[in-house]
């Protein structure tokens, strides 16, 4: 086991060879896990109504999927207490493992979950089950991976590009979801339904077998070391945080709903939204989706960057004000069906996100003292998903059912920058600033 001695005797040069391997770790990690997560989202939109709710018309078929798609999203803040608590009880390393396993073999058993057909709403209940278990080992993952790597970090003037990096790992595991959903609905065809869509899930325990071999090779972080060699480990990291940064847990998940919430609009609401109710084609809109995702692989990092430069949280208001800009024009060009102009409207829709998203992980994290940033961020970050995340594709179907049209979406995403405006103004900021050591009150 590492010991403080084993720190200080790194040098320079070993520190940043730890630096990038636990910012590897982190991303590829992350990358998995929210590949697992996002193929269920968009799964959810394509085809779980017509599987295992074939008895409803088409649009209460939807929402009954992207309703067991919600119970994920209940799960996090879940997963976010209990892993947070042992992530600053045992170490972000150990915690991290356990959270990819929890993940991943539930995304494993969702290939094999039989459907309405075969097993009526009992295969409905399993797969509401697995999706609870999917939530629980995603809210604990974020916090981890972005404090592995942010802990890592030396200089004060670079925390948000590093921990923008397991931020990367979001449109990572979107490219990876989509893409697999998108080869397998070309190869199964007509088979989609039966069995297509089943392996991208089984194929997800492969992806599980990389991920652990990565992150058993890595070290715990030094701050967390220095915890444990001060003693200042707390026997009830959830109780003291809640306790002592109420502030910080409730900024942190209200922040988020102007990032949360339309992102889930624009990647997995618009499956339903454009192949149903505007009948364009899968393959088209899964590519698209595509498109968006690397567009982020650069402006998540590059907005990490940015808040080195000017600020964390003014880089963040910047990306509130331009989403609730976007949600206008989003749906004015998707709703032309304009095969050019809904193609342009979805490549465009994460950049606004990404804006907020880069700077975000140091924003929440560096907000929380060191031996309750595990538990604090993880539980600001994925309370949102309650809030936000999660409810944000029921409430776009349902808003369309009401108004039939993309317009009244365009509101709710505008309500929500409103929301996370006020939040971010709140918010402290740490930009530059050394959080090694313990300062809440």
């Amino acid at each position: 086991m590492a010991t403080a001695a084993t720190y200080g005797t790194l040098s320079a040069s070993d520190h940043s060879a730890q630096l990038r391997k636990a910012i590897i770790a982190s991303t590829i990690g992350t990358a998995i896990e929210w590949y697992d997560f996002f193929i269920y989202g968009t799964a959810a939109g394509l085809i779980f109504g017509k599987l295992y709710f074939p008895n409803e018309d088409p649009l209460t078929g939807t929402l009954a999927a992207f309703g067991t798609y919600f119970i994920g999203f209940v799960g996090r803040p879940i997963g976010a207490a209990i892993f947070g608590h042992y992530g600053d009880r045992i170490g972000r390393k150990a915690t991290l493992i356990a959270t990819l396993l929890c993940m991943g073999i539930a995304t494993f058993l969702v290939a094999f979950v039989p459907t309405y057909e075969q097993i009526g709403i009992w295969g409905a209940v399993i797969l509401t089950l697995l999706r609870m278990i999917q939530g629980i080992g995603v809210g604990g993952e974020w916090g981890g991976s972005v404090l592995l790597a942010m802990e890592w970090s030396r200089h004060h003037g670079e925390r948000g590009l590093v921990a923008s990096w397991p931020q990367f790992g979001v449109p990572c595991g979107l490219f990876l979801s989509n893409l697999a959903i998108l080869a397998f609905s070309a190869w199964s065809g007509d088979q989609f339904a039966t069995w297509g869509w089943r392996v991208p899930f089984a194929l997800s325990i492969i992806l599980v077998g990389v991920g652990l071999w990565i992150r058993l090779g890595i070290l715990e972080t030094p701050v967390f070391q220095h915890l444990l060699d001060e003693d200042k480990i707390e026997r009830a990291p959830i109780i003291e945080v809640i306790r002592k940064q109420p502030k910080e847990i409730i900024l942190s998940a209200l922040l988020r709903m102007s990032e949360q919430a339309p992102f889930y609009i624009f990647t997995a609401f618009i499956f339903a939204y454009a192949v149903n109710t505007l009948h364009m084609s899968r393959d088209f809109i899964l590519a698209a989706v595509l498109t968006a995702s690397v567009v982020s692989f650069v402006t998540i990092p590059l907005s990490g960057y940015v808040s080195d430069r000017i600020g964390r949280r003014k880089m963040y208001l910047i990306g509130v004000a331009a989403v609730g800009l976007f949600g206008f024009l989003y749906f004015a060009m998707v709703d032309t069906a304009l095969l050019s102009a809904v193609f342009i409207a979805i490549v465009l829709s994460l950049i606004p996100h990404d804006m907020q998203y880069g700077p975000q992980a140091a924003l929440i994290a560096e907000a929380f003292t060191p031996r309750l940033r595990y538990s604090g961020a993880s539980l600001g970050y994925q309370l949102a998903s309650v809030i936000a995340g999660g409810p944000a594709p029921i409430i776009a179907t349902a808003l369309f059912a009401t108004y039939q049209t993309g317009y009244a979406i365009s509101i709710y995403i505008a309500a929500c920058a409103i929301v996370s405006l006020a939040a971010a103004a709140f918010m402290p900021d740490y930009t530059g600033k050394d959080i090694s050591a313990e300062y809440d009150g």
